[in-house]
């Protein structure tokens, strides 16, 4: 009978790769809209001093009109602001882009939704586009975001971009963390409009919306306490019957989270044990264990090759085969490469670490771009 566990390990792993291989709606489906209400553009920014000037760049050159360019400097330690002001002053420019300096941190809010609300404040816009500093846009998303945005009567449009991935670490690990992410997640057809709050999510590197609809929910304060602020808020909207929408938009935006194994460690580490549990069916039991259990799954890809290794069991081979196939799959389908695939054992006890370290800390200890948060709201 042990044929039947490489059977339910074929099944698990079509699912999941189904699961991730999915990717519709599709931004590139919606018309463009090039004209409309000001769009007020607010660039939460911290430390980002090697990302700032090409991402607000790739936005002046939008194909859309009109938009304001709002960069709030939150504190930053580096160049970030200087950029900035010299971007500000350029031709292309034209006046459209404000660098708001920061205030201190008050108690109770976590980092990006204090610089995302003062960014706000000084908004003019009907629509308000959130973005994050180390995403980079070509001259079409915007008009198409707001093609959707108009074509679907929502109220909140979020998108999905392509993940950049440079260095060793990011590509063997990022892949691992997507799959898992997309097997939570599933097909966005069943998030779009959802009226359960719990499914709700957004990608916080670009969420397009009515002002209305944003200052009906409470703006960002209403999501101060948390480092999910995009998931929280979106299950705001619903919450107050909103409607949300997600698409895929690889051919439009690219982003990268991260620049190496320290910042990847840091990052997920942070995002992970507080974002899991908003994705939960709100039973207190199940959301206090779930940062503790997230990391179990990775089991399924590191015990195969453990025990064929130790045992030569037949079944773990098969397994094994498997594996390698769905991870060079996943591997192509985000754009590294391939011959990554071979190593995702490593990839696999990498995310786990994250995950333990994640659920270890949780909100007693998040720490990002300098800052530390303790027992945050």
């Amino acid at each position: 009978m042990t044929w039947l566990i490489p059977a339910a390990y074929v099944a698990f792993f079509v699912i999941c790769l189904r699961r991730f291989g999915v990717r519709r709606p599709q931004l590139r489906d919606y018309a463009p809209r090039t004209r409309g209400a000001l769009i007020s553009v607010i660039i939460p920014a911290r430390n980002e001093a090697q990302n700032i000037e090409a991402c607000v760049r790739s936005v002046l050159a939008t194909a859309y009109e009109p938009i304001e360019v709002v960069v709030v400097d939150d504190r930053s330690t580096d160049d970030t602001a200087a950029i900035v002001e010299r971007v500000a002053t350029s031709p292309e420019a034209r006046g459209r882009v404000r660098l708001v300096r920061g205030a201190e941190l008050p108690a109770g809010w976590f980092g990006k939704p204090w610089a995302v609300v003062q960014g706000y404040r000084v908004s003019r816009g009907e629509l308000l586009l959130f973005i994050d500093a180390d995403t980079k846009h070509t001259p079409e998303l915007v008009p198409r975001a707001v093609g959707a945005l108009e074509m679907e009567r929502v109220h909140l449009v979020s998108l999905l971009a392509r993940q950049e991935m440079v260095t060793f670490w990011e590509r063997l690990v990022q892949p691992h963390v997507f799959l898992a992410l997309a097997s939570r997640v599933g097909d966005l057809r069943r998030v779009n409009r959802t009226r359960i709050p719990w499914e709700a999510i957004a990608a916080g590197q670009f969420i397009l919306t009515t002002r209305a609809a944003y200052e009906r929910v409470g703006t960002h304060e209403a999501v101060k306490h948390t480092v999910a602020e995009d998931v929280a808020l979106a299950q705001g909207y619903v919450r107050h019957g909103l409607d949300i929408f997600l698409l895929h938009a690889v051919e439009y935006a690219t982003t990268r989270m991260y620049h190496g194994l320290g910042e990847i460690i840091e990052g997920w580490s942070k995002n992970l044990a507080l974002g899991v549990p908003l994705m939960m069916p709100p039973v207190p039991l199940l959301r206090r264990a779930a940062p503790y259990l997230m990391w179990l799954p990775s089991l399924v890809w590191v015990a195969p090759p453990v025990l064929w290794a130790l045992y030569g069991w037949s079944w773990a081979l098969a397994a094994v085969i498997v594996s390698l196939i769905i991870w060079v799959a996943v591997y192509w389908a985000e754009g590294a490469p391939v011959g990554y695939a071979l190593l995702y054992p490593l990839g696999a006890v990498m995310v786990a670490y994250i995950m333990i370290r994640s659920a270890w800390r949780g909100s007693r200890k998040v720490e990002w771009r300098g800052r530390v948060y303790k027992e945050a709201g």
